[in-house]
């Protein structure tokens, strides 16, 4: 083709119909509908989103009032001197805030307390789970009173305990901390942000007095879009919450994010460095104020290097993405635009409801939380979600099992891998895969069942590929193993299954990779199988119920 004609030569668009039909092309028999993604929060994701998708929503949208957002890391240390050198430091090194968990209150020097309440005059503060008998409090008393009003951030506590003056400290918000952890997904932790907002409203003086001490702290998970979809709508949903007491030009109020320890686990710590990453950069897209990333082994006991590791993920966001520099980096995509809208409609509608049926504390007595925490469970436990290095791809290396009082959190999804891999490390059965037929044939079937058995700590030895039945029992008699699992080729599985049944003098366990049909499993089950391996079983109980199987041959009852 002439240069000339190339320079004029356009692309046609194509329309949203010729990519449905190249989509179906390519999907070899499945659906279109296929490609739609169901979320916790009971929303449909399309595999494509357009124009028209946006227009439908009609939803305005509300920036935050300002560019970047403050680096809130916490530092870790056994008393108030190691703290004050350790936040120095981090000050130092861009932390820009003062950090602080009452869960393990810490001894002072009352020359520490007064040098840290200088600092409280100069940089924002975040005091979390304070009671009290903390002696941090005593360096809020060394504040001289005409700079009391210079001290700013938020304070958490379950009673007043500040001296007064302080009035540019915001202590009463809506923390979804716990309701996160409990199971709530986003259209719920929004409409419980707004149930606690209404509850603290009706409480206050005036509703100035109410807005001009709150804020909203989120934690923020991996569901990547899912959670800048949740900090935009947070603010929407505020603007709607003011318009609904009469206020039309509402004051913004500090939207914190801290990372989940939700998928967190003990079992692959590093890998909560990329947890930790992706959520973090998920509530910067969505516009929060404040931003806490914790270390990836917060669970355990941090240390310096892990501490500086999570600093330097927000300076990193900082530093080489510039979003910073723009108020709302999401603005504009269809897909999270869609998605915020949506948020923001279910979530308001269930703020509703919680209204209606009593409020914030009959929703917390509802057990609705305790249903959606069994829903996530359920979907580890079968692999559904994904939690890498733990429920799947799991190392067989040790794992520290410590647990740190410094982090309140009442349920991780990781916690019943961790339990099953600490209480039975010294248990184990020896545990065997019987190959047959060619590597290529079985080999799919022994990696999967040597995945699903890492998960529970179990280290597979695999056989030599047989080719008989006979050359099956002779190796098994060699190794004695007490358990062993059947990996054969697809096309030939049923036969060598019931050939190895008739045949079978161990007294080892056997089990078969792959789910069948009842009438064949029922038959295998007769004739002394004693089950199966399988994708999208409970891994939890398949695994404990290998784990119990003891020297001999015996299962657990």
């Amino acid at each position: 083709m002439p240069i000339h004609k190339m320079k004029t030569f356009t692309f046609t668009a194509p329309s949203y119909e010729d990519w449905e039909h190249a989509a179906v092309q390519s999907l070899k028999g499945k659906p279109f509908e296929s490609l739609r993604t169901k979320t916790a929060e009971g929303i449909d994701l399309m595999p494509l989103y357009t124009k028209e998708h946006l227009d439908q929503q009609k939803v305005s949208r509300v920036t935050k009032p300002h560019f970047g957002w403050t680096i809130a890391q916490p530092v870790s240390a056994e008393n108030g001197q190691q703290f004050l050198l350790n936040l120095k430091e981090s000050l130092e090194r861009g932390n820009q805030a003062i950090v602080y968990n009452g869960l393990t209150p810490l001894s002072w020097r009352e020359q520490d307390l007064r040098e840290l309440a200088e600092l409280l005059t100069k940089y924002p503060i975040l005091f979390t789970e304070i009671e009290k008998e903390d002696p941090i409090l005593q360096a809020f008393t060394f504040v001289d009173l005409q700079d009391r009003g210079n001290v700013k951030g938020i304070f958490t506590s379950s009673i007043g305990v500040l001296p007064e003056g302080f009035s540019e400290i915001k202590t009463k918000g809506a923390d979804l901390w716990l309701a996160h952890h409990e199971g709530a997904d986003a259209v719920t932790e929004l409409a419980v942000s707004l149930a606690i907002a209404a509850e603290l409203a009706e409480e206050a003086a005036t509703f100035e007095e109410f807005t001009n001490g709150f804020y909203a702290r989120f934690a923020t998970d991996t569901h990547f879009f899912m959670e800048i979809a949740k900090f935009r709508a947070f603010r929407v949903l505020w603007k709607l919450f003011n318009e609904a007491y009469g206020v039309e030009d509402p004051k913004q109020v500090p939207l914190l994010a801290i990372t989940s320890l939700r998928s967190y686990s003990k079992l692959d710590p590093y890998v909560n460095l990329l947890r930790g990453g992706n959520s973090a950069f998920a509530a910067v897209l969505g516009g929060a104020d404040w931003l806490t990333v914790l270390p990836h082994d917060v669970l355990t006991g941090t240390s310096s290097s892990s501490n500086r590791y999570a600093r330097n993920i927000q300076l990193i966001l900082k530093e080489e993405t510039h979003i910073d520099q723009v108020l709302d980096p999401a603005g504009g995509s269809y897909f999270i635009e869609t998605l915020t809208a949506d948020l923001i409609r279910k979530a308001w509608n269930k703020f509703l409801a919680i209204e209606e049926s009593g409020g914030y504390q009959s929703f917390l007595q509802s057990g609705e939380l305790s249903v959606l925490y069994a829903n996530r469970q359920k979907e580890t436990a079968s692999g559904k979600k994904s939690l890498i290095g733990t429920n799947v791809y799991a190392e067989l290396t040790e794992a520290n099992f410590d647990h740190s009082p410094a982090i309140a959190v009442s349920k991780r999804l990781a916690e019943p891998f961790e339990n099953l891999r600490a209480s039975r490390k010294e248990e184990l059965p020896k545990t065997v895969l019987l190959n047959f037929g060619a590597l290529k044939d079985y080999k799919p079937r022994a990696d999967f069942v040597s995945g699903f058995l890492a998960v529970g700590g179990i280290e597979a030895i695999w056989s030599p590929s047989f080719d008989s039945i006979d050359q099956a029992l002779v190796w098994i008699q060699k190794e004695r193993p007490d358990y062993a699992v059947i990996c054969a080729p697809p096309t030939q599985v049923e036969d060598i299954v019931a050939d190895f049944l008739k045949e079978k003098s161990a007294e080892c366990i056997v089990d078969v990779a792959g789910k069948y049909d009842q009438k064949v499993s029922g038959q295998w089950i007769a004739n002394g199988l004693h089950g199966f391996i399988f994708a999208g079983q409970d891994k939890i109980a398949k695994l404990n119920e290998i784990a119990d199987i003891k020297k001999g041959g015996h299962s657990v009852e």
